[in-house]
């Protein structure tokens, strides 16, 4: 073993708690839904994408996505990481520390997170990414797969695991602006694109599901987010099954639409109304059961544009 890759091995986290849920993502596992392979992948895509920037990393390098609190851990030596997402009371030691910034950490210090004041889940991204194994191209978690992790069998972390990671550069204090900080306590409202099958809703329905407020219910995961409120019924119950992509709003017999997430199904065969805008996601996965819900007809170009102008700003972030 030479000793770059003994001194890799020897810098990382040790997880001292594992907390409620904390898995490691990236950007997803793209390219293999047709074999059946769940994209998978940070849910709130703009906390991580903002972590990464902070430390200098790739957009798609592996970080934690730490949901409700509860993790611990022991940094083995000197390291830069940042925190984005919910307010999950973290600290360095005994230290209270704010989120959407970046820190540097030393041999024998501990972070910790306590439990949610806003949002549910936090992202902590470490200079160099975390240092899993990679598995059809990604390094991220899917627990109902089974795939990705520290042993590739989509485990979540537990105590005594080990965090590999790579300081390569001197640190440097960044912060994210206040503008670009989100509110998780804000009133909920999500643009959605109206897709091919919107046809098979009435009209009378369409403008009930744009004009009512949802709830959402305690069925809420990485695979989808359930809703309470108005029913739709479209005017077949059930399509070819074919491919889903993120944010779909599919609707199953019981009329109750479902938002299907970064772990969704590959393919389903009930009727989808559209899709809610990718960078509008964020913010529903940062809300929990009871959270109200709006709904808002986008056109695709302005989607377009602001999701251009999301990865502008991350590419000229200066500090």
């Amino acid at each position: 073993m030479s000793i770059f890759n003994l001194a890799v091995i020897l810098m990382g986290f040790s997880v001292l708690e594992p907390g409620f849920c904390c898995t490691i993502q990236d950007l997803g596992r793209r390219g293999y839904q047709h074999q059946g392979v769940t994209q998978g992948g940070a849910v709130d895509e703009y906390s991580f994408r903002w972590a990464n920037r902070l430390v200098g990393n790739p957009d798609g390098a592996a970080a934690l996505e730490i949901t409700l609190g509860g993790l611990v851990l022991e940094a083995q030596r000197e390291g830069e990481f940042a925190i984005t997402g919910a307010d999950l009371g973290a600290r360095i030691n005994a230290v209270e520390i704010e989120a959407w910034r970046n820190y540097r950490v030393l041999a024998g210090d501990r972070i910790s997170f306590k439990t949610p004041r806003t949002g549910l889940r936090a992202y902590l991204a470490v200079a160099g990414g975390i240092l899993s194994p990679v598995m059809l191209g990604s390094r991220c978690v899917v627990m109902r797969e089974q795939i990705g992790g520290l042993n590739n069998r989509g485990e979540m972390l537990k105590a005594g695991d080990y965090l590999p990671y790579e300081t390569i550069k001197p640190y440097l204090q960044r912060e994210v602006a206040l503008r670009d900080i989100p509110n998780f306590e804000a009133e909920l409202e999500l643009g959605v694109i109206l897709g091919y099958q919107h046809r098979q809703f009435t009209q009378l329905d369409t403008q009930r599901f744009f004009n009512s407020e949802y709830c959402l219910t305690a069925h809420v995961d990485r695979m989808g987010y359930r809703l309470d409120g108005p029913t739709l019924k479209p005017q077949t119950s059930g399509i070819i099954s074919e491919g889903i992509t993120l944010g779909a709003i599919q609707v199953p017999a019981d009329g109750k639409p479902i938002i299907l997430m970064s772990d969704r199904q590959t393919i389903g065969g009930y009727p989808k109304l559209g899709s809610v805008f990718s960078l509008d996601l964020y913010q529903l996965a940062q809300r929990g059961p009871g959270a109200k819900i709006r709904f808002v007809p986008k056109d695709i170009s302005i989607a377009q544009v602001q999701r251009t102008l999301f990865q502008r700003d991350l590419k000229y972030f200066r500090f």
